[in-house]
């Protein structure tokens, strides 16, 4: 397998990782953070419906799986 292969896969296993986060986003969503129990403000509800995190718990979420943190 050459660079460009991994380089594929990895982009196909990140692209697959962001629908079924995206697909977790169905249904009412929290009025507090779900890590960090934070007010999530109702801006960022009406604009993710079924958002679960507050922002800094989600980017912080989305750095641990693009490092390979989260895994």
């Amino acid at each position: 397998m050459d660079f460009y292969d991994s380089a594929s896969q990895l982009e196909e296993h990140e692209r697959e990782k962001a629908i079924a986060r995206r697909v977790q986003y169905r249904g009412a969503s929290a009025a507090t953070c779900e890590e960090c129990l934070d007010q999530i403000p109702q801006a960022r509800r009406d604009a993710i419906p079924g958002v679960r995190l507050c922002i800094t718990c989600q980017q912080d979420n989305e750095l641990r799986d693009k490092t390979g943190g989260g895994r």
